[in-house]
């Protein structure tokens, strides 16, 4: 992750930007969040998102301009594993529910892959801390390759 930040690519965390932005668009009682203006979440970065150099961390993917994204990375996880970190999370069991749900139907890389180029969407297994760390070298390789790539579109 350092590395990414030092190479002149900026980080843009969906939650964090809607917390910043108010990219709300009123709560769901049933699960217990708010409901994502995806719209707003577009205004907020699409000046950044048009410098490039971004890499956008968000468990969708599907409300983003195609011509902003060079790569997908869909982390997965098996059905016991996620059901443990939701319950340790403190999720409600209808959130629970619908967590598993769309990870039983791979809802969020079957969006990905509908959104964006198949060869550019990468489904990452991610059910241990041996995985998190696989994941992290292939982002990372990945990142290096395409700077080197687009060296001359990068600020250093």
């Amino acid at each position: 992750y350092s590395f990414i930040l030092s190479s002149g690519i900026n980080a843009e965390y969906g939650g964090k930007v809607a917390e910043q932005h108010s990219c709300y668009d009123g709560e769901d009682a049933d699960l217990d969040c708010k409901v994502l203006d995806e719209d707003k979440v577009i205004d907020a970065i699409q000046s950044d998102m048009l410098k490039g150099n971004n890499i956008v961390d968000y468990h969708g993917s599907d409300f983003f301009e195609e011509d902003w994204i060079d790569i997908v990375f869909c982390l997965r996880s098996d059905i016991e594993t996620l059901s443990k970190r939701l319950e340790e999370r403190g999720y409600s069991e209808v959130k629970t529910k619908n967590n598993i749900e769309s990870e039983i139907f791979q809802v969020l890389l079957e969006e990905a892959r509908d959104s964006y180029a198949h060869e550019i969407v990468h489904e990452l297994k991610s059910n241990t801390l041996e995985d998190l760390e696989s994941n992290v070298e292939r982002i990372v390789s990945w990142s290096k390759s395409w700077i080197s790539d687009n060296s001359s579109d990068v600020d250093r």
